[in-house]
């Protein structure tokens, strides 16, 4: 019985196990995701987004070939170690470059780092073309700049530029022709030729027979920036000026004092009396041809200078033709426009080019003087003892000049240009300042006298 029983319970047993076999698989629930143990492989890293370079438009004037060279090797230079900002510079012709910097102006298509001629700085601070760079200079780098360079950028109280080379203007002579003739050879700007001496100088140099004309004053130049320059020293030697540096407004009785007008008779004279050629056959009489003794000329002809008359070249401090001695000083110069919409990427490479290692990049290639002291100093040829650290004490001293610090330079440049080249022309000495003057004035006039901007 027993046995029949335990028979029975094993046989519904085992059909329920059939049942449950041959019924429908459940799906399992999904599960958490489980973190990866420590001990697993690190997920790959994210990379960073890529910073997208900030680009700076530069424009720059095409000067001498060596000026350009560097520039371009600048650029490059400062592009390859950066990549947070990168220079896009264009060149523009020097000729036009003030009118086309007007014109762009006009059109709100200036560039944010800009190049020009120093004495156009207050025509375009007035106008409003540029912005002040004074929270970018600390004190002691403007200490380290010559005073002629902050002196050249400072506008209405504020400094809106700064060069990486300032300007000289002085006597270049042949040495053996000054030797041969018996001329006196000044060892610095204490010891410069009088009027009578500069005058005897050329009467005997105009003697020697190598010499057809004693003096090259650069006319071959033309035209244009280079008469304003060069030979309004010659009108402040004497006692006159551009215009009255008081307050601005007038050129009358100053461009047409009678020290101007003497100056400018003197002037006139020597293209008279056969000491300089108002028309050279181009620009190589004084150091290739060798047929005239002095050029009267800037520190850019240092090249083809040394280069041609070697150890025959000397340089002659500016000689005082009235009561002091006078040198033109200022040259190119950069500044940030105020339609800059990234003023701290484009002063991050100003700040490079004025950089000491890269002002003497520039200034060993175009011989110009090194804006800053530091830059001197280290300098072969303007620190002391140098070949042409005349030029340095001509600017340190008080004599350079600097052209006049109003918004109506550009007028007063091409009215006392017009007139330097109808003056050497043969024409009426006051009659061509009186017009130059009456064409200064009514500018001023014109524009309300040039109002300081609030």
């Amino acid at each position: 019985m027993k046995r029949k029983m335990w028979f029975v319970l094993g046989l519904l047993a085992l059909t329920a196990l059939l049942v449950v076999a041959c019924g429908p698989t459940p799906t399992p629930a999904p599960q958490p995701t489980k973190a990866a143990p420590p001990t697993q492989a690190a997920p790959k890293a994210t990379k960073a987004p890529a910073v997208k370079a900030v680009t700076v438009s530069v424009w720059f004037h095409s000067g001498k070939g060596e000026e350009r060279q560097v520039l371009d090797d600048q650029v490059k230079a400062f592009n390859a170690a950066n990549t947070d900002v990168q220079i896009k510079a264009v060149q523009l012709p020097e000729g036009s470059y003030n009118d086309q910097v007007q014109a762009a102006a006009l059109a709100g298509d200036l560039p944010c780092l800009l190049d020009f001629d120093g004495p156009f700085l207050y025509n375009y601070a007035w106008s409003g073309y540029l912005a002040p760079i004074d929270k970018y200079v600390s004190d002691s780098l403007r200490k380290d700049f010559l005073p002629s360079i902050i002196a050249q950028g400072t506008y209405a109280g504020h400094l809106y530029s700064l060069g990486t080379f300032d300007s000289g203007l002085a006597i270049w002579g042949n040495k053996a022709y000054l030797k041969k003739a018996g001329v006196r050879i000044p060892t610095g700007i204490d010891d410069a030729w009088t009027k009578e001496e500069f005058l005897d100088a050329l009467k005997k140099l105009q003697a020697l027979p190598e010499v057809k004309y004693a003096i090259d004053f650069k006319m071959n130049y033309g035209q244009g920036e280079w008469y304003t320059y060069g030979f309004s020293p010659i009108v402040q030697s004497f006692g006159g000026d551009l215009i009255n540096r008081k307050d601005y407004q007038s050129a009358d009785g100053v461009l047409n004092s009678p020290q101007a007008v003497e100056a400018m008779t003197f002037f006139q004279s020597l293209f008279k009396d056969g000491y300089a050629n108002a028309k050279p056959a181009g620009d190589d009489d004084f150091y290739v041809k060798k047929v005239t003794a002095l050029s009267w000329v800037g520190h850019w002809m240092w090249g083809p200078h040394s280069k041609n008359l070697g150890d025959d070249l000397v340089l002659i401090p500016m000689p005082k033709l009235g009561d002091k001695a006078v040198t033109g000083m200022g040259s190119w110069n950069w500044g940030l426009t105020s339609s800059c919409k990234t003023p701290d990427a484009a002063w991050k490479f100003l700040d490079y080019l004025i950089s000491p290692d890269e002002i003497l990049h520039m200034t060993n290639a175009n011989g110009a003087v090194p804006a800053r002291k530091s830059a001197i100093a280290k300098s072969k040829l303007y620190a002391k003892g140098g070949p042409l650290n005349v030029f340095v004490q001509q600017l340190e001293s008080g004599i350079a000049v600097p052209r006049p610090v109003t918004p109506a330079y550009p007028v007063i440049t091409s009215a006392f240009a017009e007139a330097v080249q109808n003056i050497v022309s043969g024409a009426d000495v006051k009659a061509e300042l009186d017009k130059a003057v009456k064409t200064i004035d009514q500018d001023i006039k014109d524009n309300k006298g040039y109002p300081l901007p609030k």
